[in-house]
């Protein structure tokens, strides 16, 4: 695959490692990578009301469904973007690719609920090597006055091979089963990894001398006990001993992952990274934003499969120009904020989102697409695809060069922790009884995108007037 270069991307396809062909073959590489996870997810949403009658599966299987995916990629996307570090990105991104397909294939063959929640908790896994390496090897790839056109135009490219994930995978449920929606993974599989084989050059930090598989094991089971208290709680009800025992261990053992990081010489994300008040907000931005995000795009298909008739493939279809908006105007994103700094981007976009979660929470969503759903959908790509490119840049401009691998992986299980703190919690709202979930979830969803939106403009470091200055 030969991605366009539009005037940013020559820019950033211009460097002093490698020649532009190479580069160019790099982005491709990294962004098809990506794009099985992105795929994934949005995928998945179309199916699951076609896998719950499929499999029999309650309420809290279809949340598990999500969120094996969503814990395993959230808890070790850390240690993950260490293990690139360490033994070299290039190597642990092909690894990642690999296990992700091997995965999906058992995802396909799932002759149950529990069978399908295992295998998405490889594909997490896998997730969580393929992710942070493949930011890292843009990190490495390109340099510090590239790699925001760089990230701009991954993050476009990544959208574009991502909208149509949920149009095809809605037709294959519909016409032929959800279990053909996982072998998509296959051929994007072959081809990343023939294209990183090719362009890729390995690199590695080598001040990380080894892994810290404690903290792993802290954050996944911590995370682990947090998200089954909360999706046990909607079945067995906030009285039940086991749900309050679950969070409280759950409680512990994630304190008990902090208190390891202060002490471990290496640790999977060090704390002295949130020193930079840049770093810390971004990451909290983050949090809230992909809480709102994720929440809304769970249970948006859901609802209108189930409560107002759509089919999978129609479902699916009123994703598309979501990931359109952000495929066109991402790489302008990711140079405006070149220009202009990351922080009015920051508090401009989250809020926007927001607006659009609120409209897609309005009681006229059952009008139809164009004027129920459209709406809302283009408010929030609008606001995502000025926040998403930014925000990016500025989590790994925030650290020395060093430390992208863990930058990005901090990054990133912020955003798949959030999501699966959203599923869980959203998810006794909306599969509460009664008819009124749904505008509580895109309620909340707003609430939580406006609140990004006020901790960029409070914590982002504004653009500095000195040329070469970052923004601590």
């Amino acid at each position: 695959m030969h991605p366009p270069c539009d005037e940013g991307v020559i820019r950033a396809c211009r460097g002093s490692d490698g020649p532009a062909p190479r580069k160019r073959l790099a982005l491709a590489a990294t962004v098809l990578g990506s794009s099985m996870a992105f795929i994934d997810g949005s995928v998945v949403n179309v199916a699951l009301p076609a896998m719950r009658t499929a499999l029999k599966a309650d309420a809290g299987q279809v949340q598990w469904i999500v969120n094996a995916y969503l814990l395993l990629l959230g808890a070790l996307v850390l240690i993950g973007g260490s293990a690139g570090d360490r033994y070299g990105r290039r190597r642990v991104f092909v690894i990642g690719v690999l296990l992700f397909a091997a995965a999906s294939l058992g995802c396909a063959l799932a002759p149950d609920a529990g069978w399908l929640i295992a295998a998405r908790a490889v594909q997490g896994i896998a997730a969580a090597l393929l992710v942070p390496a493949s930011l890292a090897i843009l990190g490495s790839t390109f340099d510090d006055t590239e790699r925001g056109a760089a990230i701009g135009a991954w993050a476009g490219f990544a959208s574009v091979t991502t909208a149509i994930g949920p149009v095809l995978g809605g037709w294959l449920v519909d016409h032929v089963s959800w279990r053909a929606i996982f072998l998509i993974n296959i051929p994007l599989a072959v081809a990343t990894v023939g294209l990183a084989l090719a362009a890729v050059r390995e690199s590695r930090d080598p001040e990380v001398e080894h892994l810290d598989w404690r903290g792993a094991i802290l954050a996944a089971s911590g995370l682990g006990a947090v998200t089954w208290g909360l999706t046990a709680a909607g079945q067995r009800g906030w009285t039940s001993p086991a749900v309050w025992a679950a969070l409280a261990a759950g409680a512990a053992l994630l304190a008990g992952f902090l208190v390891s990081q202060a002490r471990e010489k290496h640790p999977m994300m060090p704390l002295a990274l949130y020193r930079s008040r840049t770093f810390s907000g971004a990451n909290l931005l983050t949090l809230a934003l992909y809480f709102g995000l994720t929440g809304a795009l769970f249970f948006l298909p859901y609802e209108l499969i189930a409560r107002h008739g759509y089919s999978a493939a129609a479902a699916g279809a009123t994703l598309l120009p979501f990931s359109l908006i952000m495929g066109t105007l991402s790489g302008v994103s990711g140079k405006a904020a070149d220009r202009f700094g990351a922080r009015p981007m920051l508090t401009l976009g989250p809020i926007l989102a927001g607006i659009g979660f609120g409209l897609l929470g309005a009681p006229w969503l059952g009008s139809g697409f164009w004027t129920g759903v459209l709406p809302g959908l283009l408010v929030v790509a609008l606001g995502m695809t000025i926040a998403v490119a930014p925000l990016t840049n500025t989590v790994m401009s925030a650290v020395a060069a060093s430390h992208a691998g863990v930058a990005s992986g901090i990054n990133n299980a912020v955003a798949r922790i959030a999501g699966l703190l959203a599923v869980a919690v959203l998810g006794l709202i909306y599969f509460a009884p009664g008819p009124q979930g749904y505008p509580w979830v895109m309620g909340v969803s707003a609430v939580a995108a406006v609140g990004a939106g006020i901790v960029g403009w409070l914590m982002i470091a504004p653009k500095p007037s000195t040329t070469g200055q970052s923004a601590e």
